[in-house]
């Protein structure tokens, strides 16, 4: 077989694989998902898994970044609609809530995430995508003098630290005014952090 047409089919074997055990960790948890059950539904078998990933950890941190990646494409998508830089920075904050409120998002990202990975593992890939860009967009509003200048690591892990708190406590609110009262408190919290327009 031509590497071309191996490369091809292996791709599409980890794509298979990506997409079933994402929509079944996402309906039943990590915990109650079985290998078997992942191969079974991707129609590969149990080696074909193994070739492409050393375990079902390792097939979830799979799910995991590909979840991540895409809140970080929606929270950008928002940001960029918007013209000025403090704009961007409410839309994008506002978004990431929102889309937190999906819960195939909820379950994979913020529940099991943790869970399954650990906590340090889990901060490291959340810093890695979506606080990489809230601190750049954090950068650039207090070289533009929008925000009070203040040591941007600190601002960075205290606004996601509440993001991330806040979609947690959003994924178990019955309240329909959750996501409105949030997203309001959000605009309040970043507010204060704004430089005074005299």
């Amino acid at each position: 077989m031509p590497s071309k047409l191996r490369s091809q089919q292996r791709e599409e074997t980890r794509n298979a694989l990506l997409r079933e055990s994402r929509r079944l960790f996402a309906a039943k948890g990590y915990g109650a998902v079985g290998l078997s059950e992942i191969v079974a539904a991707a129609g590969v078998t149990k080696g074909a898994l193994y070739h492409n990933f050393d375990s079902k950890t390792e097939l979830f941190a799979a799910v995991l970044e590909q979840v991540q990646a895409e809140v970080g494409e929606r929270v950008a998508a928002a940001a960029e609609a918007v013209d000025d830089r403090w704009g961007q920075l409410v839309a994008g904050c506002e978004e990431f809530l929102v889309t937190c409120t999906d819960p195939e998002i909820q379950r994979i990202m913020l529940i099991d995430g943790p869970a399954v990975l650990g906590w340090h593992e889990w901060r490291a890939m959340d810093a890695a995508e979506s606080a990489r860009h809230l601190e750049e967009a954090l950068t650039a509003l207090v070289d533009a003098g929008v925000l009070v200048d203040q040591p941007i690591a600190p601002l960075t892990h205290l606004l996601s630290g509440a993001m991330n708190e806040a979609a947690l406590w959003l994924a178990t609110s019955t309240d329909p005014q959750a996501l409105a009262d949030t997203t309001t408190t959000l605009r309040r919290l970043l507010e204060a952090c704004r430089t005074p327009v005299e």
